[in-house]
């Protein structure tokens, strides 16, 4: 039987076709049961969410979402202990049958180490594809529940969340004549590794024999089984998800002890920001971080099998600056605080550009090599694009130009400085001097190719996620499709799909029929909304005017929710 002919929603005992499932009915469904699992969170109706979990985790949506991400992941090739691979359609089918919670028993983890910066190595635990499975699907019902009671400012491991959102709150808490000065950098001593397996199993809402089992799953290293008694292994999925809920809480506890109206007359001025299990906390003096903040912290810690690392937690004032998620924050002056890419950040960036150049060799051709450069230089100033990082950027650029530079002359060591320049760099638009070369085709078609310039990246300021903000709320649906619109704004393919989505609108609104001017504001519209699994594809996409769009989701709220199969 195919799953053609049945609803993704179909049941557990369906043995489907791969290549047949309908995948957009598979993510519409699993989200709209979230959907319906953050009212019931809202609502205080746990009995609801337990059961609406247990028919998340046991659809058939629910199990072919999770074997999608695990083989969509970049990981999907490296496996467990049992050294299977899901690389045919025939094994990810035969993969519906291992999902099931009876009989169920995780395998032990394959124990590697991978390097850190500092020299030392981090342990890393993969578990089989079939435990990452289980616990992908398990994690459906999770996240909508975690996401739900979430810090309002906890923004790692989480859905519409990234670094750039933690930096801006950083930026908005500092910023100011009359805002804290002093900043607890607190770093939690191996996070992962340590949180209590009694507080977890108590406190995680969850499937508690599930839980018991990939905690005691133990690991394996050098063929040696070794137990585990605390910590969630890094490399599993649902172990991000955890560790944020072991966190979350302690912007509560910070704000129920400097908060209240006895304490908002002293100006304690205490906030937290964190990234996963990297944080800050704000206050007025180094004597309040040091004697009630970080107590604080430590006991709420203490709790969780956790502690702080005595090396690498400080308390610093703004004017000297700390550096946080790869860039440095400080103020200069009595209210101007930049936030900058950090000398190590920097450093680290051009040791791995130095390695790519100098591991390449003689053996590839410059436009090779500038193929594997463009992607590191993309994706680094892509990260720094929202902070002060003009002046970086153009530093960083001379840099990988001498680089390149010694490179040519290490190839070439008979030719002159003149053949060099010729052969390897040209003139582009009004610059002299960029690096090019030719890149070849599967079918041995020559692509001109030039070099990125981290300088041409537009500094752009980055707008703040909202703190109460869920995904996985349609009534949020509004607010999310209002950032996915700025975001396709500010990339050149973001704005090619808003001229196409205008062209074929004939420039005019699908609401009302009237033309789109640019003196007024438009707004993109997902026709199946992303909270109830719509994509981003230009055929669920249509501009509409402002008024029009959230007219729109007015009149679609309630039934947004209520049409769910299984």
């Amino acid at each position: 039987m195919s799953a053609a002919s049945t609803p993704a929603g179909a049941a557990p005992g369906l043995t489907p076709d791969w290549h047949a499932i309908d995948r957009e009915a598979v993510h519409r469904n699993v989200r709209r049961l979230q959907a319906r699992i953050v009212k019931a969170v809202r609502a205080g109706k746990w009995h609801k969410v337990k059961a609406l979990v247990y028919l998340l985790t046991h659809s058939f949506s629910g199990r072919a979402l999770a074997i999608l991400r695990v083989v969509s992941n970049d990981g999907a090739k490296t496996p467990g202990v049992d050294r299977v691979r899901w690389h045919t359609p025939e094994a990810k089918t035969a993969a519906f049958h291992t999902l099931r919670r009876r009989g169920y028993r995780p395998q032990p983890l394959r124990r590697v180490y991978i390097p850190k910066a500092n020299g030392k190595t981090r342990p890393l635990g993969i578990p089989t594809l079939t435990d990452r499975a289980m616990q992908a699907l398990y994690l459906l019902g999770l996240d909508p529940i975690a996401e739900t009671d979430a810090d309002v400012n906890s923004y790692g491991f989480r859905l519409e969340r990234s670094c750039a959102d933690a930096l801006r709150q950083c930026h908005r808490l500092l910023s100011g004549k009359h805002r804290a000065e002093w900043v607890l950098e607190g770093d939690i001593r191996s996070c992962f590794d340590r949180i209590d397996h009694d507080w977890l199993l108590t406190h995680i809402p969850m499937d508690r024999v599930l839980l018991r089992k990939w905690l005691k799953a133990g690991y394996l290293e050098r063929g040696v089984a070794f137990a585990t008694t605390e910590g969630t292994p890094q490399g599993g999925i649902i172990s991000p998800a955890l560790a944020n809920q072991t966190l979350d809480g302690l912007e509560a506890s910070l704000a129920s002890q400097f908060n209240t109206p006895r304490r908002r007359k002293q100006e304690t001025k205490v906030h937290l920001v964190r990234y996963a299990d990297d944080f800050i906390i704000t206050g007025t003096s180094q004597e309040l971080l040091r004697d009630e903040v970080r107590p604080l912290v430590e006991h709420f810690l203490r709790e969780r099998g956790l502690e702080l690392s005595h090396e690498k937690t400080h308390l610093t004032h703004i004017d000297d600056g700390f550096d946080f998620l790869g860039q440095t924050v400080r103020r200069f002056g009595s209210s101007k605080v930049l936030l900058r890419p950090s000398k190590k950040n920097v450093c680290t960036f051009l040791a791995k550009i130095r390695e790519v150049i100098q591991t390449t060799g003689s053996r590839a051709t410059a436009g090779e090599l500038i193929w594997q450069l463009n992607q590191q230089i993309k994706g680094w100033s892509l990260y720094h694009r929202h902070a002060c990082s003009k002046r970086t950027f153009g530093t960083v650029d001379n840099r990988i130009f001498r680089m390149l530079w010694r490179w040519c002359r290490r190839r070439h060591r008979q030719k002159s400085a003149g053949w060099i320049k010729k052969t390897y760099f040209q003139r582009v638009g009004g610059r002299d001097w960029i690096f090019s070369g030719t890149l070849y085709d599967s079918k041995d078609r020559a692509q001109p190719i030039v070099l990125q310039q981290a300088s041409d990246v537009r500094i752009v300021r980055h707008v703040k996620v909202r703190g109460e903000a869920n995904p996985y709320d349609p009534a949020w649906e509004l607010y999310f499709e209002g950032r996915a619109f700025a975001k396709l704004q500010q990339t050149l393919a973001g704005r090619e799909r808003i001229r196409y989505l205008y062209s074929e609108q004939d420039g005019r609104c699908v609401a009302c029929g009237q033309r789109l001017r640019e003196d007024e504001p438009w707004h993109i519209h997902h026709r199946e909304w992303l909270s109830q699994g719509g994509s981003d594809r230009v055929d669920n996409l249509e501009l509409l005017h402002a008024n029009c769009h959230r007219q729109k989701h007015h009149q679609g709220i309630g039934d947004g929710t209520s049409r769910v199969s299984v």
